[in-house]
C-alpha cells in the first residue's frame, strides 16, 4: 500500500511513476490541449469566430462534477471494504490459532480412546500443522483474488502440500482427484514473469529454487519449508510485465489497428472448431476452511474442545468464510460498464465543447485552463477506475503479501508461546503486584505470611493485617498513580 511518496522512496524507476494516473490520463489531457489550442488560433488570428453561449457550462459542469464525485467515493468504499475485509482475516486467523493452539491440549491422558495414546510430540505437530493451515488460508485468498488459480506457488504449495490428493488413497487413480489439486496442466493462465522459472521448467527440475526469486519484502518462499514439488513452483508474486502500451496508452490504438490489417490480410481458416478446456478450477480457500471444520469436528468428538471454546473456534471459522465471500463480491462486482462508458463519454463532450465556451473571457488562457480542467476531471475518474479493485499489483493496491507475511509473524509469535503454568512466573522476584504502594515482590509477599500487612503503615488508623489492609494498600496505589500521572501532562 501506499503509506508515503512512492516517487521519491528508494531507487527510482519509471515504474513507480505509474502510482500517478498522469501515465493514464496524458494522452487525453494532450488532445483537449490541443482543441483549445485550436480553437484559440482560430478564433484570435482569423476572422471566424468558434465561440459559442457558456449558458450550459455552470450547470453541466455542477452536474458533472458531482457524477465524478460519486464515481469516486463508491470506487474508494470498495477500497476500504477490501481493507476492512482483511482485518478481519487477521484478527480470525489471530483467533482461531490461539484456540487451537492454547485450548487444543498436547497432553491427552485420559482422553479418548482415539486419541490417548498419541505422544506430546504428535500432538504439537498436529496442532502446529493446523496453525499452517490458517497461514495457508490466507495465502490462498491472496491469489484467488489476483485470479491466479491452483496451489503451485512458493508461498503456497508448502503449506498445503501434505494434504490428500485423492478419493481413495494417497496414490489414487487421476479421475478421482480431489477439487483442491484440479489444475491446468496444459498451463497458466499468466506467463511467469520469471527467467528461472522457465529455465527449469525447460530442464525438467521437480523442484524450483524458491532462492531465485525470493523477495525478502514482497514473498514468503524463505520463511517456509522447503518441498519438493511435481511441477514448477510460480512465485509468489507474478505481477504482469511491463511494457512499452503501459507507458504510452496511445500506442494501443495503433497496435488495435495494425493487428485488425494484418487479420484482415490473412483470414483465418474456418475449419473445426477447437475444443474449449474443461478443466474444474478449485476453490481453495475453501478447501482450506473445510479442512479446518473436519478437524475442529474431530477434536470435540475426542473431548479436546470444551464446549464454549468450540463455539469460539467455530464462530472464526465462520467470519473467514464470511469474509472470503465479501472479498469475492468486491472482487466479481465491478460498476456496470454501461455507467462508465457513459461517464467518460459525457466528460469528453464537456471537456471538448469547454474551450469553445470560455475563450471569449479568457482568450490565451483558455489553454492552460482547458488543460487544467481536463487534467482535475479526468484524474478523479481514473482514480475511481484505479482503485475500483484493490487486490492486483498496482502501486496503489492494498499489499496482500503485507498481510501475509503480517500473520505469519503472528502465528510463528503464538506458536512460541509455552503455555507455562501460572505458579512458575507469577511468584517470581521480579514482580511487584501492588507496586507503586506496596514495591514488595511477590515471593516476600507469600514468605510473610498468609495475612497481608504493609509494614510501612504506622498510622492509627490502619487497616488489620488480612484481605482489608490489601483492599486499604490497592486503593492507596490508585490514589498514586492518578496523582502521579496528572502531574505528568
Amino acid at each position: 500500500m501506499v503509506s508515503s511518496n512512492p516517487l521519491f522512496r528508494g531507487t527510482w524507476t519509471a515504474r513507480k511513476f505509474q502510482a500517478t494516473v498522469i501515465n493514464d490520463i496524458w494522452p487525453e489531457v494532450l488532445f483537449f490541449t490541443l482543441v483549445a489550442t485550436m480553437v484559440v488560433l482560430v478564433t484570435e488570428k482569423t476572422s471566424k469566430d468558434l465561440t459559442v453561449s457558456n449558458q450550459l457550462l455552470t450547470v453541466l459542469g455542477t452536474v458533472l462534477g458531482l457524477v465524478i464525485s460519486f464515481r469516486t467515493s463508491s470506487a474508494y468504499e470498495r477500497y476500504q471494504d477490501g481493507r476492512k475485509m482483511w482485518t478481519n482475516i487477521i484478527t480470525g486467523s489471530r483467533n482461531l490459532s490461539q484456540q487451537i493452539w492454547v485450548h487444543i491440549p498436547a497432553d491427552r491422558a485420559g482422553k479418548g480412546a482415539g486419541v490417548a495414546n498419541t505422544t506430546v510430540l504428535q500432538n504439537v505437530i498436529e496442532k502446529k500443522t493446523m496453525i499452517n493451515l490458517v497461514l495457508a488460508f490466507a495465502v490462498s485468498v491472496k491469489h484467488f483474488l489476483r485470479d491466479e488459480p491452483g496451489p503451485y506457488y512458493e508461498d503456497l504449495y508448502p503449506l498445503i502440500s501434505f494434504l490428500p490428493r485423492y478419493a481413495n488413497g494417497h496414490e489414487g487413480d487421476e479421475s478421482e482427484r480431489l477439487p483442491l489439486w484440479q489444475d491446468d496442466d496444459d498451463g497458466d493462465r499468466r506467463p511467469i514473469a520469471t527467467p528461472a522459472t522457465e529455465l527449469n521448467a525447460e530442464e525438467g527440475s521437480s523442484q524450483r529454487t524458491s532462492h531465485d526469486t525470493a523477495d525478502p519484502e514482497k514473498g514468503l518462499p524463505l520463511h517456509l519449508p522447503q518441498i519438493p514439488s511435481e511441477r514448477p513452483l510460480k512465485p509468489a508474486r507474478n505481477p504482469p510485465t511491463p511494457s512499452v502500451y503501459d507507458y504510452i496508452p496511445l500506442l494501443r490504438f495503433f497496435k488495435w489497428v495494425v493487428h485488425t490489417i494484418t487479420r484482415a490480410a490473412h483470414p483465418r481458416r474456418h475449419g473445426k472448431k477447437r475444443r474449449r478446456n474443461e478443466y474444474v478450477e478449485s476453490h481453495i480457500p475453501l478447501e482450506i476452511l473445510l479442512v479446518l471444520s473436519n478437524y475442529t469436528a474431530w477434536c470435540m468428538k475426542n473431548g479436546l474442545l470444551q464446549p464454549a471454546i468450540a463455539t469460539g473456534v467455530t464462530a472464526n471459522l465462520t467470519t473467514l468464510q464470511d469474509t472470503l465471500s465479501n472479498l469475492e463480491r468486491i472482487c466479481n462486482t465491478p460498476l456496470p460498464f454501461a455507467y462508465q462508458a457513459h461517464l467518460r463519454m459525457s466528460l469528453w463532450l464537456y471537456l471538448f465543447f469547454l474551450p469553445f465556451q470560455i475563450e471569449k473571457a479568457f482568450i490565451w488562457i483558455t489553454i492552460p485552463g482547458t488543460a487544467f480542467a481536463a487534467f482535475l476531471l479526468l484524474g478523479f475518474l481514473e482514480i475511481g477506475q484505479e482503485i475500483e479493485n484493490p487486490f492486483n499489483y498496482d502501486l496503489n493496491d492494498l499489499d496482500l503479501d503485507y498481510f501475509c507475511q503480517a500473520i505469519q509473524r503472528e502465528l510463528h509469535l503464538i506458536t512460541a508461546h509455552t503455555a507455562p503454568n501460572p505458579d512458575e512466573f507469577i511468584f517470581s522476584p521480579l514482580n511487584q503486584p501492588f507496586a507503586p504502594a506496596d514495591r514488595r515482590t511477590a515471593q516476600q509477599l507469600v514468605a510473610s505470611g498468609a495475612e497481608y500487612s504493609l509494614p510501612s503503615d504506622k498510622e492509627k488508623s490502619a487497616a488489620p493485617p488480612g484481605y482489608a489492609s490489601l483492599r486499604r494498600t490497592l486503593v492507596r496505589g490508585w490514589q498514586d498513580v492518578n496523582t502521579l500521572t496528572r502531574q505528568m501532562k
